[in-house]
């Protein structure tokens, strides 16, 4: 599996245009072949911080979601509502390739 994580902080000023645009933009994001599954997250600590990953079977499929228009616009309009973006890719593990769960 690939990881795809976008890290960010949400602009005080915009948080309802934020709310707003986040369902549009999940939409438009997963209606894109490749995506197995989209997580979000929030700081426990804080309501300003988020964390959104998007789960990928190979480095191929991420790539062609990643070319996607659709795709580029959300991530370009991100920018109007957030700041301290930080994206990072995320490949298997050679030492831990496939899931390990507990009893197993």
């Amino acid at each position: 599996m690939v990881l795809f994580v976008i890290k960010w902080d949400i602009l005080p000023d915009r948080v309802e245009a934020y709310l707003k645009w986040t369902e549009s933009a999940m939409r438009r994001t997963l209606a894109v072949p490749g995506v197995v599954e989209l997580r979000a997250y929030r700081l426990a600590a804080g309501a300003s911080q988020v964390v959104i990953t998007y789960e990928f079977t190979d480095f191929a499929a991420w790539a062609a979601w990643y070319a996607n228009e659709d795709c580029q616009k959300v991530l370009d309009e991100l920018k109007t509502y957030t700041t301290n973006i930080i994206i990072e890719l995320w490949g298997p593990s050679p030492t831990v390739p496939k899931p390990v769960r507990p009893g197993g």
